[in-house]
């Protein structure tokens, strides 16, 4: 296993830790709303803190990007961290247990390696790129060979709520033609989910960096392919992603034009 996940599991399971014990008295949470909608707790910053600790301590002249701390730009700018503290915010507030630690490591520009730690169950995801994603034993996507009997995943979010209700005519057909459809709240563990095959696939947009670093890799490494809504690979800066085994990949994304914009 390379150092840097190694120090990256280290990381997410002392934030993890932390996370799950948070769970058993849910009434000391200090939450804020950073913007409409947009939940903060005390335990997403007290994880992060924790994570970027563990990191720094190894690689000091590494910079960090977090969802609660910003981007802390080190003497090796081309190595970033982009850590995620609690990824599913608003189900870890609630006492909905499907949140998850996400660290994904960015060399020169590509993510490198990825880790996904659910606390809750104590389930840890990774990826390297070019030896594999992993849960236990190595993950595959779906063997599923179209949109047909499909189970997907995407995110329902407050300003998607006027298109929902009246789907556009290409969701109206994708919903035809799957099984079922889930709103999970965690875009790390969705990713994670389609990587070993619990999810068909997922599709969302107004997502960030921290968000999907480390779950796209994981799908790419399990066989899968990633894109933004145009089947380019620009779902980093866009913050649209798309992930699923090819085949159904390729009938998802015609679907997808008249989709919910980025917030």
């Amino acid at each position: 296993m390379h150092p840097y996940l190694n120090i990256a599991i280290k990381a997410a399971r002392k934030a993890g830790a932390i996370i799950a014990h948070a769970q058993q008295d849910l009434n000391k949470l200090a939450i804020e709303e950073k913007s409409p909608h947009d939940f903060v707790s005390n335990i997403d910053r007290k994880a992060e803190i924790i994570i970027r600790e563990v990191i720094e301590e190894a690689y000091p002249k590494h910079s960090i990007l977090g969802e609660e701390g910003g981007f802390q730009e080190n003497e090796d700018a081309d190595t970033v961290w982009v850590i995620d503290p609690i990824d599913g915010t608003q189900n870890f507030i609630k006492g909905l247990p499907f949140f998850a630690v996400s660290i994904g490591i960015k060399e020169q520009g590509k993510i490198s390696h990825g880790v996904i730690y659910d606390p809750m169950r104590q389930e840890l995801f990774t990826a390297t790129r070019g030896k594999g994603a992993f849960l236990d034993n190595r993950m595959r996507v779906s063997d599923k060979r179209g949109l047909q009997g499909a189970v997907i995943a995407t995110g329902l979010r407050y300003y998607h709520k006027d298109l929902w209700r009246e789907p556009q005519p290409s969701l109206q057909t994708l919903f035809s033609q799957i099984a079922d459809i889930r709103y999970l709240g965690s875009a790390a563990l969705a990713l994670a989910y389609v990587a070993c095959g619990r999810l068909d696939a997922y599709w969302e947009s107004g997502l960030k960096e921290w968000d999907i670093a480390a779950g796209c890799l994981m799908v790419k490494e399990a066989g899968g392919l990633v894109t933004d809504y145009q089947g380019q690979e620009q779902y980093l800066q866009s913050g649209k992603v798309v992930a699923a085994p090819v085949k159904i990949l390729k009938e998802l994304l015609p679907l997808l034009d008249e989709s919910p914009p980025t917030h």
